[in-house]
């Protein structure tokens, strides 16, 4: 049943585990953000280069303001978020200082999936989120998609296919947009959901994109 993957995951997570969920674009690996043992086995799991920086996900908006520093208005944050968008902004101190230590910035997801938010919640700091593929690799819509990685995950939550398998769009993972400076956007990456993000932030919000 969901309650008992749920209860099971975060024990897993509790017990510095790392574990293989489904997200609202592509499936994931997640681990507790503030366990720098379980952030560093993300690392070699992937074959991840050490710069390249972890998203942390929450289960619910509120929640983001422990972690980040906004300095957009919250209806922007409520437009956006539960989505298929990473929104990155200043990282606050209560993050954990080995997440990320390169970068005063921190990506942050709440993905449109009732099960990674209610696992989000069910933990007690944030979580660090990843594409469940090896580095450089396409990201992965089922689970036998990463069966390599199996033997290292503590648990795998098989929430079945997400979205259409034949369609290379469905890869893409979530649009990655930088809101650390006030009044302007960065498109750190494209993604799946580009069109619908750039609108909300240009004609809703009179955000302008910062190279301009």
């Amino acid at each position: 049943g969901w309650r008992e993957a749920v209860a099971a995951a975060a024990g897993a997570l509790q017990a510095g585990g790392l574990v293989a969920v489904p997200t609202d674009t592509v499936y994931g690996v997640a681990c507790l953000a503030q366990d720098s043992g379980a952030v560093r086995s993300v690392y070699s799991l992937k074959g991840r280069n050490g710069g390249k920086p972890l998203a942390i996900c929450l289960g619910d908006v509120d929640s983001l303001y422990r972690y980040c520093h906004v300095n957009v208005p919250d209806e922007l944050l409520r437009d956006l978020l539960p989505g298929p968008v990473t929104l990155v902004l200043k990282r606050s101190e209560e993050l954990n200082k080995d997440l990320n230590p390169f970068t005063s910035l921190v990506g942050v997801r709440i993905p449109n999936h009732p099960f990674i938010r209610e696992l989000a919640r069910a933990c007690s700091g944030p979580l660090a989120l990843t594409s469940a593929n090896i580095s450089c690799q396409a990201s992965t819509l089922t689970v036998s998609e990463f069966q390599d990685l199996w033997p290292q995950l503590s648990l795998i939550i098989d929430g079945g296919p997400i979205g259409d398998v034949q369609s290379p769009e469905c890869r893409l993972g979530s649009t990655v947009v930088d809101l650390s400076v006030s009044g302007k956007f960065t498109i750190i990456r494209p993604g799946c959901a580009l069109t619908s993000t750039v609108e909300i932030l240009r004609q809703k919000y009179g955000l302008i994109p910062a190279s301009s």
